[in-house]
């Protein structure tokens, strides 16, 4: 049995050992240069010489160089090849080109509806040849596809090429170059036919980004699908126009960019040549989609759309696990009800524990006529803080109008109410405060786990008046806005400014949530987290009326994942604009993409604090 088996075994080595490896033939192309000497390069890159014989490796060479040239013009090249070891590994081509083929004559038209379409006038604008040019064949086939993706994309599903031709004369060193397109007519959008959705259909309408009637596109399609994906009601969507019994007109669209941003067309479409310079755009169609609607005339105009739902889980759990040098270890459950009802109210709760401070929030979003840009919101919560000199429990409602605009601005109009059992230094109080506000933001981002770019704006105005019921009258005003920018792959800057400001004529009865404190991870480091602000005479913190950080950042790639960082932070809480200094920190740091998010460990060293050199800040996620 063992005899048997080693020999088993034998045979398989041998077996292997006789297998020869399978090399890419390398080509040295001489003669000529630019793209057609890198086009003779792509053709012969996939040639497995061992496959051919000496003859017949010959032929295919020759065969293949002559095509990679016709598509750049030269159409009576003439060749000599060189052969390079045994078996064959590289082959030398020297090329003389020749006369290179002119463009004679343009003949491009588009008949039908299209005829008025700018897209399309665009398109032949665009064509890049003129007569008298050397000729080409890949923008040739890429304003042939081009055309051939408009159609589907913009409902032209009856267009056809009544002529399309290449018309070559090498004996003249002529071409001339003839594309007719006939769209037919456009087609229009048709009613929206909902499946499996819990949600209100007037509520699915109202997100709908076309009307029925409206001239089909096929982008709105996709936004449409995305639309439906925001609203956090589905854990499946699939939108489908249909011409037809279940001819469908496009792909389910991928988690990725829009995929009515690439065309990927087959068949007879398809360019002769490799891969052109650039990418024909237009909606990714499959060849099944192509052939149904070549074979497919319904009677009417009108493009029903299928839209298929699936419910979102009804409650859906959140654990997070992180550590900051500001709060030492924190834990965060987050319980999500993305629907509650017909209508679209979704409700969410977080419970929010460290050390310092212990947080519970609830959210009742009500949408309005555009579900995802206008809602009404009510929030509520308890908050209790035991840190230094602050010891606060809070507990506030707040009902609040939201609109979110087009340019990503959103405005929230916001009436709060506020109850604060407090100690702050020396200053302790009972405070209800009742006050009206109104605030701006923004945030974009490029990878929001670890952004290549982005910014994030906010201000925010708010105003108390006894008038109303408040104990104490104010007025509080902040704004902050931070920045993240690349210079090439390896380079990154980070920039932060913050600014706060509260009039009051009876400071020591505002709680603490609305003074300022600064200092520690996110704003000033080298210093304890919110030990920066005016104290009394026995050195207890007591917060600030005026609130001035700022910070500068600059990181380098090391490796991969790894960055290197160097930064300044500055700023203070005080009382009077016009402090006689700022509170100054830096530092060196790393940073880690690590796949939870990026981790920072920062040591910084702060100028105005005597009694520390240094400080240690470390802390786990996105900037923003």
């Amino acid at each position: 049995m063992e005899f048997r088996a080693l020999a088993r075994l034998g045979s398989v080595v041998a077996c292997l050992a006789s297998i020869a490896p399978a090399w890419a033939l390398d080509a040295d192309v001489q003669g000529i240069s630019g793209r057609p000497a890198d086009n003779i390069a792509i053709y012969l890159g996939g040639l497995d010489a061992a496959q051919y014989s000496q003859s017949r490796l010959e032929s295919v060479v020759r065969r293949r160089s002559m095509e990679a040239l016709r598509v750049y013009g030269y159409y009576e090249p003439q060749l000599q090849l060189a052969f390079a070891g045994d078996p064959v590994e590289r082959v030398t081509v020297m090329v003389e080109a020749g006369p290179q083929v002119v463009i004679q004559s343009l003949n491009f038209q588009v008949r039908g509806e299209a005829r008025r379409d700018e897209t399309f006038v665009d398109a032949l604008e665009a064509f890049p040849l003129s007569e008298g040019d050397p000729l080409e064949h890949a923008p040739y086939d890429r304003l042939r596809n081009r055309l051939s993706a408009l159609s589907l994309e913009r409902g032209y599903f009856d267009s056809r090429f009544l002529d399309r031709r290449m018309e070559v004369r090498p004996w003249e060193q002529s071409a001339r170059l003839y594309l007719t397109l006939d769209s037919g007519p456009r087609y229009r959008f048709g009613e929206p036919r909902f499946h499996g959705s819990h949600i209100d259909e007037d509520r699915l309408r109202r997100m709908l980004p076309f009307e029925p009637g409206d001239p089909y596109l096929a982008g709105d399609i996709a936004r449409y699908n995305q639309r439906l994906g925001q609203s956090n009601w589905f854990s499946s969507i699939s939108v489908r126009p249909r011409v037809g019994g279940d001819a469908s007109l496009a792909l389910d669209a991928p988690a990725g960019p829009g995929w009515w941003q690439q065309a990927d067309l087959q068949g007879e479409g398809a360019p002769a040549s490799p891969p052109a310079d650039t990418p024909v755009e237009g909606p990714m169609i499959s060849a099944q989609t192509l052939a149904a609607v070549r074979s497919v005339t319904p009677q009417s105009l009108d493009v029903p759309i299928d839209v298929t739902l699936v419910p979102a889980d009804r409650h859906q759990f959140e654990v997070g696990v992180g550590y900051a040098t500001d709060v030492g270890p924190r834990l965060r459950f987050g319980w999500q009800q993305p629907w509650i009802n017909r209508l679209g109210h979704s409700l969410n709760h977080d419970l929010f524990l460290s050390g310092p401070e212990q947080r519970f929030t609830g959210e009742y979003a009500i949408p309005l006529e555009d579900p995802l840009r206008d809602s009404y919101r009510l929030q509520y919560g308890f908050r209790h803080r035991d840190s230094d000199d602050t010891r606060s429990l809070e507990a506030s409602v707040e009902l609040a109008r939201r609109w979110e605009f087009e340019n990503g601005w959103v405005q929230s109009a916001y009436l709060r109410s506020t109850f604060e059992d407090f100690t702050q230094g020396v200053d302790e109080d009972q405070t209800f405060l009742l006050y009206p506000g109104i605030s701006w933001s923004r945030t974009r981002t490029r990878n929001p786990r670890f952004p290549s770019w982005g910014d994030r704006q906010r201000v925010a105005i708010e105003y108390s008046n006894t008038a109303w019921g408040s104990d104490i009258e104010f007025f509080r005003s902040t704004a902050d806005s931070q920045w993240i920018r690349m210079l090439g792959r390896d380079n990154r800057f980070i920039g932060r400014v913050g600014l706060g400001s509260v009039e009051t004529s009876e400071f020591e009865r505002m709680p603490p949530s609305l003074r300022f404190f600064t200092g520690g991870d996110r704003s000033v480091r080298g210093y304890a987290y919110e030990s920066l602000a005016p104290r009394d005479e026995e050195g207890a913190l007591l917060g600030g009326q005026q609130l001035f950080t700022a910070s500068l950042e600059y990181q380098r790639r090391v490796t991969g994942d790894w960055w290197g960082a160097t930064f300044i932070d500055t700023g203070d809480a005080f009382d009077d604009w016009g402090p006689d200094q700022l509170n100054t920190g830096a530092g060196l740091g790393v940073r880690w993409i690590s796949p939870v998010g990026p981790i920072r460990f920062d040591v910084a060293h702060p100028f105005d604090d005597d009694e520390n050199d240094w400080r240690i800040h470390f802390a786990i996620g996105p900037e923003f």
